[in-house]
């Protein structure tokens, strides 16, 4: 049985990840385009996220800083 993925939550430290589509799914409202449409993702940072959560969770912006700042 897989673990349950909550996708309002990082799959990778847990925190709250701002998801405006997750926002928009969960209230019926209308968001402006999230955050992480506009960003590329590392391929490394990528292959961190559990199998569970791949495509059902986005990974939050302090995580995808914090991966940013260590490969610079």
């Amino acid at each position: 049985m897989q673990p349950e993925v909550d996708p309002a939550r990082c799959p990778l430290c847990g925190g709250p990840n701002g998801c405006a589509m997750e926002a928009q799914r969960a209230s019926g409202q209308a968001q402006p385009p999230c955050w992480c449409t506009r960003v590329a993702f590392d391929a490394e940072l990528l292959a961190r996220v559990p199998a569970p959560a791949r495509g059902r969770a986005c990974i939050c912006a302090r995580c995808a800083r914090s991966s940013l700042g260590a490969s610079q």
